[in-house]
C-alpha cells in the first residue's frame, strides 16, 4: 500500500514537471515569434521610440529563461526566471498602451483605417502571454503534488482559461489582418476555423467539473499545434511570390506575411496540451 501511494506521488510529481516543461516550450515559441516579429516590424519602423527596443530586450531574456526552464527538472520555482517571465508579461501591457495610443492619435481615431495601418494592437499581447505562460509553469512546478492550483483555482482549469484567453485574442488579432488581406487564398479561413474550437474546448475544462478523458480538447489542440506550422509554410509562400520571391528576402520579409505570426498558435496548443493533462489528473 505504501508502495503503491509512493508510486502515485511520483507520477504525480513527474505530471507536474512534464506539464511545467510544456509551458516553457510554449512561451518558448511566443517569446520566440515577439523576437522575430517585433524585430522585423520595429526595425521597419526605423525604432522611432526608444521604447521600441523593449520587446527585443525582454523577448530575448524570456527565450533564454524558457530553455533554462526546460532543462531544469528541479520541481521547486526559479525566481529569477520567474522574475524574467513576470517583466516580460509587464512590457506586453505596456506595449499593448504604447499601441493603442499609436492607433487613437492618428487623424480619424479608433477607425478601420488605423486599425489595419497602425500598431498592431494584438501585438504585445504575445509577449504578455509568453509571460504569463511561463510564470505558470514556474508555479506548476512549485504546486503541491496532491492539489496543484494557480490563482488559488485547480491548475489545470486555471490554465484552460488562459489558453481559451490566449486563442481568442490570437484569433481577433488574425482575424483582422486576414479581413485587411481580403482573404485572397482560401487557406486564411483556417485559422478562424480551428483556433476557435479549440478555444472553446479549453473554455469548457475551464467552467466545468473536473472529469475523466478529455479526447474532444486533445485533439483540437493537436489540430491547432499542426495549423501554426502549416501556417509558417503558407506565409513563406507568400513571401516567395512577392516581387523578386525569396531572392528579395530583405525587402520581401518586411512587406510580406509575417513569418513569426502562425506560431502563436502552435505555443498556446501546447500550454492547451498541458491544461488538458493537468485537468485529467485533477479528476482522478
Amino acid at each position: 500500500m505504501r508502495l503503491a501511494r509512493h508510486r502515485a506521488s511520483d507520477r504525480d510529481e513527474r505530471l507536474l514537471l512534464d506539464a511545467a516543461r510544456l509551458l516553457n516550450r510554449s512561451a518558448l515559441l511566443l517569446a520566440g515569434s515577439v523576437l522575430a516579429d517585433s524585430g522585423v516590424e520595429h526595425y521597419r519602423g526605423t525604432f522611432h521610440n526608444r521604447a521600441m527596443i523593449a520587446p527585443l530586450v525582454m523577448s530575448t531574456l524570456s527565450v533564454i529563461a524558457s530553455v533554462h526552464g526546460h532543462a531544469d527538472d528541479t520541481p521547486a520555482r526559479h525566481r529569477l526566471r520567474d522574475a524574467v517571465h513576470v517583466a516580460s508579461a509587464a512590457a506586453g501591457v505596456a506595449g499593448s498602451a504604447f499601441h493603442l495610443y499609436n492607433v487613437t492619435k492618428r487623424p480619424g481615431g479608433f477607425s478601420w483605417h488605423n486599425l489595419f495601418y497602425g500598431a498592431p494592437l494584438g501585438a504585445p499581447f504575445a509577449l504578455l502571454l509568453s509571460g504569463a505562460l511561463g510564470a505558470a509553469g514556474e508555479r506548476v512546478r512549485a504546486c503541491p503534488r496532491d492539489t496543484p492550483t494557480l490563482a488559488g483555482l485547480p491548475a489545470g482549469r486555471a490554465l484552460a482559461a488562459l489558453v481559451a484567453a490566449g486563442l481568442v485574442g490570437t484569433l481577433g488579432e488574425v482575424g483582422l489582418l486576414h479581413f485587411r488581406g481580403a482573404f485572397q487564398h482560401r487557406a486564411m479561413v483556417a485559422p478562424l476555423v480551428v483556433p476557435p474550437v479549440a478555444a472553446l474546448a479549453a473554455a469548457q475544462i475551464a467552467l466545468s467539473r473536473p472529469r475523466g478523458e478529455r479526447r474532444f480538447c486533445r485533439i483540437w489542440m493537436r489540430a491547432t499545434t499542426l495549423l501554426g506550422l502549416v501556417g509558417v509554410a503558407f506565409h513563406a509562400r507568400g513571401v516567395a511570390r512577392q516581387m523578386g520571391g525569396w531572392r528579395n528576402w530583405s525587402q520581401n520579409l518586411l512587406s510580406g506575411p509575417p513569418l513569426p505570426a502562425p506560431p502563436a498558435f502552435t505555443a498556446l496548443a501546447i500550454a492547451g496540451l498541458a491544461a488538458t493533462a493537468l485537468a485529467e489528473r485533477e479528476a482522478r
